[in-house]
């Protein structure tokens, strides 16, 4: 039988989704398998040492000690009892050796505006940050948050960002775990003029092109609803010209803008969620990662026993929504930080190592994963082996493969 479709119709096709397959090359390649921290911790940007990751990681053992010990609060805040045994372990080597995965040093509502005196703190913020890298004493990721495009702060937040990234390149240049926060972000053009600044500094720095990236954070009704009636937060991928990593939730900013009492305002409120499940239709497939906001509920004094109990609830209800990432203003936020989600992980890992186990073997036994669900198993396996809560000796126990294999299988463009 002859074919019916030529070689001028399949070339012909081919050129009317040209432009397609150009936007899904350029706009959505994928997440790049990298580690994602499962937190942001933010320090006012004067009160950042060397020595504060592991003062945190100290400080939170205490309070855990004071409550009874890591093992009887994973019990109170519900962590299921099978796994606190493997959970309390790797909590307490965690918060010993890597307290603080992502810190911000936050030069905008953390701290305020002081004039002109912003200038040395900039200066000593950026010193300071390269006196903890090169000690070894820097969380993984590590950056500021300047201040927003708006009009009023504009020229502060500009001079800010630069003075900071041009301290750090003077001394022995951008640190791999940089991050760099634009907030308060209300349109598509701040965010062309953010990348319009990462090209002049690399510019006038010798800087390879595409090397300074920043994350957004989302805690405006316009940049979620635009007055054109259609979501601007769609735009961002292209607009960011792949300088963007992540979308954050900015839970009492937004919350506050939308009228919301401030009684009522909180990262599980029904605004809160519609707002996160737009910035998770907009970003998927971009690799521009998502970070959940923070609970202003501190675990100290008389209500840190209901506060503890919120935060790993809150934890958990954003990790089973796609949220890998939230904020903690407090060190004693890392206890439950660390317990529930290394409890996600460890729960998880027999049931998502069994089917991939299946997968690999085909052998489909009672469940018949598609390659897609496959991918999403060894994608939520990886990231409990980016994070600590899974051994890499379970991979090869459980699985039958290494983590080159597992990082191939949750990212088969990357080993294309």
């Amino acid at each position: 039988m002859s074919a019916a479709i030529t070689d001028a119709d399949r070339a012909r096709i081919a050129a009317r989704l040209a432009d397609t397959d150009e936007l899904l090359e350029r706009a959505y390649p994928g997440d790049d398998g990298s580690r994602q921290p499962v937190h942001t911790v933010y320090v006012p940007a004067d009160r950042f040492t060397p020595d504060l990751a592991a003062e945190w990681g100290q400080a939170a053992l205490a309070a855990a000690s004071d409550a009874g010990g890591l093992e009887a609060l994973a019990a109170r805040v519900g962590i299921r009892a099978d796994v606190i045994p493997s959970v309390v372990t790797r909590v307490v080597a965690k918060l010993e050796t890597e307290p603080i995965e992502d810190l911000r040093l936050d030069f905008e509502d953390g701290y305020g505006d002081r004039g002109s005196a912003e200038d040395q703190d900039a200066v000593t913020a950026a010193t300071r940050v390269h006196e903890a890298v090169s000690a070894g004493s820097a969380p993984p990721f590590i950056g500021i948050r300047f201040k927003c495009f708006e009009k009023p702060t504009r020229e502060r937040g500009l001079r800010t960002l630069d003075l900071f990234l041009g301290t750090l390149i003077d001394r022995d240049g951008l640190p791999d775990g940089l991050v760099l926060t634009l907030p308060k972000v209300s349109t598509v053009a701040q965010v062309e003029a953010m990348v319009e600044v990462a090209e002049l500094l690399e510019r006038a720095h010798g800087l390879d092109a595409g090397r300074i990236r920043f994350e957004v954070q989302v805690e405006t009704p316009q940049l979620v609803l635009g007055a054109e009636g259609s979501s601007p937060l769609a735009q961002l991928p292209l607009a960011g010209a792949g300088r963007i990593t992540s979308l954050h939730y900015g839970t009492y900013d937004y919350s506050a803008s939308l009228g919301i009492a401030a009684a009522y305002q909180s990262m599980e409120h029904p605004a809160a969620d519609l707002a996160k499940q737009l910035m998770q239709l907009a970003v998927a497939g971009t690799g521009i990662r998502l970070s959940d906001g923070s609970t202003n509920i501190l675990p100290i004094g008389d209500r840190a026993e209901e506060a503890w109990a919120l935060h790993a609830r809150l934890v958990r209800r954003s990790l089973e929504r796609g949220f890998f990432q939230g904020w903690d203003m407090h060190a004693h936020h890392l206890p439950t930080r660390f317990l529930a989600t290394y409890a996600f992980y460890r729960e998880g890992f027999d049931p998502a190592a069994a089917r991939l186990r299946a997968y690999l073997s085909k052998d489909a036994g009672a469940v018949l994963d598609e390659p897609a669900t496959a991918r999403a198993l060894a994608w939520f396996v990886l990231r409990g082996v980016q994070c600590g809560a899974i051994g890499v000796d379970e991979i090869r126990a459980s699985i039958g493969i290494d983590v080159p294999e597992l990082t191939a299988l949750a990212h088969p463009r990357l080993a294309a």
